[in-house]
């Protein structure tokens, strides 16, 4: 991977009966690590991590930026340290043992299971010239959670893609939306990122059931409300009607992730949705502040035969 590059496996999930919901991010050049910034980007493995974070009663954030010495990578297997995800029968199985950051300190450790419907075979450039790429695996999935807490085996709808890019995120866009929304069809994904050349990518595609995908034209933009950090958000949906947030999920000064519901062709959908403003991320004040909620342990020492 060149200098200044990144590659991320990303998980998401929401439980059938509401109220809780999982990401899993596994991360190589962590793009948002103040680490790797402060680094200058020029070590990708030696700044990676499986970020893991819990949403509902006793959920916990997890996010650990590891040197080299803690990465093995291979065709069907990426492991960080004490966590790894693996592409085992047609389901990617990510075994968790993670520390949550503060003020929640605490254990994190079990397994969440992925099991895509089908698998695409889908690409898409976000940048005309590849500098950035995503990579939809499993966008109708089903996942189910066993973690060591009480409330946390549960089996909701879940999804699974992968980003690429050769330059930092924010080299490239000031902001950027994503949603993905599970329906009776299957399940429908909205991209939106704004450029810093002024250019606008806005993509709407469906995924069937069978792993089969079609470009489609976006909805109109359905409003939504600013997140506690007044992050600006905005998804897609029905003429007319407006986008709420049903879970908060993830809330950072730059960033948020939370559960949304929305309607599709009439449909109303319960979905995962982000927001990225990359003009905040930019600023250096922010460094110091993840700083505290993504520790850095450069060391890592594998146990024999594992």
């Amino acid at each position: 991977m060149p200098a200044d590059g990144y590659a991320w496996w990303y998980v998401d999930g929401i439980a059938d009966e509401g109220g809780r919901a999982v990401s899993v991010i596994g991360f190589i050049g962590s793009v948002f690590s103040p680490w790797y910034a402060w680094s200058g980007r020029r070590d990708p493995a030696n700044h990676c991590c499986i970020n893991v974070a819990t949403y509902g009663p006793g959920g916990r954030f997890t996010m650990t930026d590891r040197g080299r010495a803690a990465l093995r990578l291979s065709r069907d297997e990426f492991r960080v340290g004490p966590s790894r995800m693996v592409w085992r029968n047609g389901q990617l199985i990510i075994e968790v043992d993670e520390i949550g950051a503060p003020p929640l300190v605490s254990r994190v450790r079990g397994t969440i299971t992925v099991t895509p419907e089908a698998l695409t075979e889908v690409e898409m450039l976000l940048a005309p010239d590849g500098g950035h790429v995503w990579r939809p695996f499993g966008p109708v999935s089903t996942v189910d959670v066993d973690l060591e807490a009480k409330g946390w085996q549960w089996r909701g709808h879940g999804y699974f893609d992968a980003n690429f890019g050769t330059r930092a995120l924010e080299a490239d866009f000031s902001y950027w939306t994503w949603g993905r929304f599970p329906v009776r069809s299957g399940a429908t994904c909205f991209y939106d990122a704004t450029a810093r050349s002024g250019a606008h990518v806005a993509q709407a595609i469906h995924f069937d059931h069978q792993g089969g995908a079609e470009v489609i034209a976006p909805p109109p933009v359905a409003p939504m409300s600013r997140s506690l950090w007044a992050v600006r958000r905005e998804t897609r949906g029905d003429a007319g009607t407006r986008a709420r947030q049903v879970l908060g999920m993830l809330d950072a000064p730059f960033y948020c992730r939370s559960a949304v519901e929305t309607v599709i062709d009439g449909e109303p959908t319960l979905g995962v949705h982000e927001a990225l403003d990359l003009d905040r991320f930019r600023s250096p004040l922010l460094k110091p502040m993840l700083a505290v909620r993504v520790p850095r342990r450069a060391g890592w020492r594998f146990p024999a035969g594992a």
